[in-house]
């Protein structure tokens, strides 16, 4: 049994455009970001996608709208997908934070068991994420069942996914940062292999893209 798990990133924020810290701010898409989604939905509609779960934030949300649509499959939405909370950087720009808080930023890039002052660090966010994969894997039959190819679709952020990759490939703590950026509206592609609700984890795509724009941050 293989049941195939994509994790596609939301479109461009006007935060995105102009580095500014997210985090669990409800942003919209800029114009370009609603042209990225058009497109990847366009391309992820080709798999036929089984299930589509969004993150309840105005920018995962209208991802997952746009392939929704596109694919004729509705969106459910779970909080547990929402991005990193970044404490008191969000709304900050790279720049104000290194300014207020000189090699943080780098340091927690760098390190899965960091927060900033007053979020979530990496470990954080994947011990929220991983028992929703699990639930799903425990609750929707169909999925990779009798050779089904169909993926089921997670649409959230950059830094929940990053988190929720690493921990589903159990890689060490240490190791997480290896899985570098995603672009606006890029995916990635795992494979449960087996039966149950702890399968073995393959990556098989990273950072895939339509590629409408050149944005990886």
């Amino acid at each position: 049994m293989i049941r195939r798990l994509i994790l596609l990133r939301h479109g461009q924020t006007e935060y995105n455009a102009t580095d500014r810290m997210q985090g669990q701010l409800d942003t919209d898409l800029s114009e370009l970001g609603r042209t990225q989604a058009k497109t990847a939905a366009a391309e992820l509609a080709t798999r036929a996608p089984l299930r589509i779960v969004s993150s309840d934030l105005r920018r995962a949300l209208d991802t997952a709208v746009a392939l929704g649509d596109a694919a004729g499959v509705s969106v459910t939405q779970d909080e547990r997908l929402r991005e990193t909370h970044l404490g008191e950087w969000q709304g900050l720009t790279h720049t104000d934070v290194d300014d207020i808080a000189p090699g943080a930023r780098p340091e927690w890039r760098a390190d899965a068991t960091i927060a900033p002052p007053g979020g979530e660090s990496r470990i954080d966010v994947a011990r929220r994420s991983v028992p929703l994969v699990r639930e799903l894997l425990s609750s929707v039959d169909e999925w990779g069942a009798d050779g089904d190819d169909r993926p089921l679709v997670l649409v959230a952020h950059g830094g929940l996914i990053a988190a929720l990759t690493a921990a589903l490939l159990d890689l060490p703590t240490d190791r997480w940062p290896v899985l570098g950026g995603l672009a606006n509206t890029s995916w990635v592609q795992l494979a449960a292999h087996g039966s149950g609700v702890d399968p073995a984890w393959r990556l098989d795509v990273w950072n895939a893209s339509a590629r409408v724009a050149s944005d990886v941050l």
